[in-house]
This record gives C-alpha cells, structure tokens and sequence, in this order.
C-alpha cells in the first residue's frame, strides 16, 4: 500500500506541475491585463456585436471576464449590472460552454488536442447557444433579483500592488490545483491496483461505447464532469501515457467535455443569480451528448471509408 501511495503522490506532483506551468504564467498575465486599458478596450470593441445574443453592451464585461478568467470572475461582473433573467441566463449559457479559454485550452494541448478543435467547439457552441435562446425565448424580460452577493475585492494602486495580486491569484491557483490532483492520483493509483478501476470501467462500458470511446475513458470522463476541465485533465494525461488512450478517443473525450464539464459545480454557482438552473444543466448535457455522438459517427465512418480504400488499392 506504501508504494501504491506513493506512486500516486509522485504522479500527483508531476501532474500539479505540469499543468502548473501553464496555469501560474496565464493567471499572473490576465490579473495584470485586468488594470489596462487592454481588457476595457476588448470590451469596447465586442460591445456593438451583443445585440445577436440579445445582451446589452454592458453585458460584454462579464462575457470577456468569463471567456479570460473564469466564471466566478463573470459572476461578480453580473452582481454590478442590472440585467434581465433572460440575459443572466444567456450570458450563463454562454460561459459555461466558453470561460477560462486561456487555461482550459493550453491545457488541452498538453494531452495532444488541437487547438483549434477546443476553441471551434466552445466559441461555436457559446455563440450559437446565444442566438439560440434569444430567438427562441421570450419571457425573462423582468430584472434579475441577485442573492449572496459577494464582497467586493480591493483594486490595487500600483504596478507593484497589481503584480502581487497576481503573483498571489496564481500561486493559490497552483495551491487548489495541487490539493485536488494529488489525492485524486492516490485514488486512482489505489483503485487501479486493487482493480476498482477494471470494475469501473466495465460498469462504464456501455456508457463510453455509446459515446464513440474505449472504456478506458471512463475514469476521464467522470473526473472532468465532476471536477472539471482542467482537474479532469490531470486523469487525461496519466490515462494518455499510461493506460494507452488513443489519440481519437482522447479528442473525443475531451469534445464531450468542453461542452459540459464540472456539471454539478458550474450550474449551482449561477443559483445566486436568481436564474432557472435546471435548463442551464440539461442544455450542456445533452448538447455535450448530441455533439459527442455526432463527432463519433463522423470519425468512425470517415475511418471506415479509408480502410476500405485501402483495401481496394
């Protein structure tokens, strides 16, 4: 048991530091990008364009915030403007397909995902989501009623103050990252020498079939969806060198989870906003589930018709 843990702490170490490379750097840039005329300026320029999803200008605050921090980020945004139900819950939809890009997708590179696959898939599926609802519904035209608002941060005065605000944002962002991936390799080390895993994984067959995967995603796909994209790709990675997941079911594994990842978590934290939270949790479900199945059965009849090409030259 010893050397199961610690191998799993040695796993757990290498993965907090692999994708602590990326995350401490993005974070420290972004929290400085926050007190420059850059953001403000991003904001300016998208503002005219928030009409097709039925937001108003101000509602690009919360949008850029979201898509280049993260959602909780977003959220203080929304907490500072008076907006409609229908546009809370645009704008949720909206992030929680697409926020965070700046890690999230660095992170899919470490795994061997393109991409321009991670960026078509959330920015589509946040835009079209968008227009989506706001041609469709036409009620929540009343203001949205917030709860629990949080404290607002203190604005650092200078260059210094800002700097190591991001120092501290980052670290404590590498910090959460640890505590979470450490234990969760232990686990999983754990489980794969008492052969929990194997068990899992038959239980999860018929489920990662269906989705166009081996069953050695399973373990991926349950991590992502309860702890998130970049949690859930720590799993990823190990599953990758270790476990021998194919370059196409790793791509496709983590389609579905672009699209609906850190379910339970991404949906209760927009309850204060005072918006209908069950549709925000079964859009990204089934819009993660349709996509992915769409995906598969494109990629599987696409390699289909190669081999039989190859079998005719």
């Amino acid at each position: 048991m010893n050397k199961t843990v610690g191998k799993g702490f040695s796993t757990g170490l290498k993965t907090t530091w692999t994708l602590g490379k990326v995350i401490f750097p993005v974070t420290l840039i972004v929290t400085i990008l926050q007190f420059t005329p850059v953001l403000p300026w991003i904001i300016q320029l998208i503002s005219p364009i928030m009409g097709i999803f039925g937001l108003s200008g101000d509602a690009a605050i919360p949008l850029v915030l979201g898509k280049l921090l993260n959602l909780y980020a977003a959220i203080g945004a929304i907490l500072s403007l008076d907006l409609t139900v229908k546009e809370v819950f645009i704008l949720a939809v909206m992030l929680s397909f697409s926020h965070n890009l700046f890690i999230e997708t660095t992170v899919a590179l470490k795994v061997g995902v393109k991409v321009w696959i991670v960026l078509a898939v959330r920015l589509g599926l946040a835009f079209m989501a968008g227009v989506i609802i706001n041609l469709v519904w036409r009620g929540g035209g009343e203001l949205a009623q917030y709860g629990m608002v949080p404290a607002a941060e203190e604005h650092p005065e200078t260059w210094s103050a800002i700097f190591l605000l991001g120092v501290e944002k980052a670290g404590f962002g590498v910090l959460q990252l640890a505590v979470i991936v450490i234990p969760l390799m232990v686990c999983i080390q754990i489980a794969k020498d008492l052969r929990w895993l194997e068990a899992f994984s038959r239980s999860m067959a018929p489920v990662t079939r269906f989705l166009g995967m081996k069953e050695n995603t399973s373990m991926t796909l349950a991590s992502g969806l309860l702890i998130g994209l970049a949690m859930g790709s720590a799993v990823m990675i190990q599953a990758v060198e270790e476990d021998g997941v194919s370059q196409k079911d790793v791509t496709i594994a983590f389609i579905f989870l672009v699209a609906c990842h850190a379910v339970i978590e991404d949906t209760l934290i927009f309850i204060p906003l005072g918006i209908p939270v069950l549709p925000l949790f079964l859009i990204r479900i089934v819009t993660a589930v349709l996509l992915t199945l769409v995906v598969a059965r494109i990629w599987n009849r696409a390699e289909t018709l190669r081999r039989k090409e190859a079998t005719f030259t």
